[in-house]
């Protein structure tokens, strides 16, 4: 098979020696060709010139963020995407069932590869931009943006650093009590009203060290989206959702939240604008977004059953 093997040296598991271990295992039985992201948005132009000059596989050594701008270069193509986890959290890589270890990681990819385990995944679209897992509209995106403010330090520090930045983004946001967003079905309808929404084309939501954060439990990646949007930031609202997130993850009925399954398009509009990111990679504040679910829009190396 010809491979591309695009790697974010910037992301905090990757290095030097993981990198060249995982290419030679790679070039053991591939045309292997090795591309480094430079800066936003490289990963995109990347994986789209791989697959226009016909590689069979992209493999993405790096974080989620780069990992979603590789398959916003695949949707649509006869290119696969395939995910080895070299960032903090590694929620794509996890959720399709493989191990946090790069290296090790590496050895269950060339086994799929072997097998030709690939297949057509769903993607959710957020005004055009393709999201894997979700997107995060409203609070959590106030938290990404800040953590991505912090720069090198996202490598260095992690976890904690999104602790920081979480408890921060919340004190500084708490005092709201009108809720600015509204989710609206295809035919204008009106879902929900809150502060935070987050729209998931796969479960968990993500990772908080070895516990999955559970927001649509069983929700998988050849499904139509599902959306939850939480009411209110007070802490007598966000601490129990967070507990049985962490538990049996069926927040559904639960007050103040609102969730719905089987979304294909609806929109979101927010007064003020909203941030909204998207696989834990921000981009900025709008006030309307088209949600939209692409169905077999990728092509996808499965280790194993997600």
């Amino acid at each position: 098979m010809r491979v591309l093997l695009l790697v974010n040296s910037a992301a905090s598991s990757v290095t030097g020696r993981r990198r060249v271990v995982i290419q030679k295992a790679l070039s053991a039985d591939h045309d292997v060709t090795l591309a480094e992201t430079a800066r936003r948005g490289h990963a995109t132009r990347l994986a789209r010139s791989a697959a226009s000059e016909g590689a069979d596989a992209v493999v993405v050594l790096g974080g989620d963020g780069t990992l979603n701008e590789a398959a916003n270069g695949l949707a649509g193509t006869d290119t696969a995407l395939a995910a080895l986890p070299g960032g903090s959290t590694n929620v794509f890589a996890r959720i399709i069932g493989l191990p946090d270890d790069p290296v090790e990681a590496a050895g269950q990819l060339l086994d799929a590869l072997d097998r030709g385990a690939v297949t057509r995944i769903g993607l959710g679209a957020v005004n055009g931009r393709y999201f894997l897992f979700h997107c995060g509209i409203g609070f959590d995106a106030a938290v990404v943006e800040l953590v991505e403010s912090r720069g090198p330090w996202k490598r260095w520090a992690g976890h904690p650093l999104f602790v920081y930045a979480t408890v921060t983004t919340w004190l500084r946001r708490a005092h709201r009590r009108r809720p600015p967003m509204r989710v609206l079905d295809a035919n204008g309808e009106t879902l929900a009203d809150g502060l935070f929404t987050v729209v998931l084309n796969a479960d968990p939501y993500t990772y908080l060290g070895g516990r999955s954060f559970d927001l649509a439990p069983g929700l998988g990646l050849d499904e139509p989206l599902a959306a939850v949007t939480l009411a209110s930031l007070s802490m007598h609202r966000l601490l129990p959702v967070a507990i049985r997130a962490l538990g049996d993850g069926d927040v559904r009925g639960m007050p103040g939240v609102r969730a719905h399954e089987g979304l294909r398009d609806f929109t979101v509009t927010a007064d003020p604008p909203m941030p909204y990111q998207v696989d834990g990679d921000h981009l900025g504040a709008a006030p309307r977004l088209r949600i939209r679910w692409a169905p077999e829009a990728l092509r996808l190396v499965l280790p194993k059953a997600g």
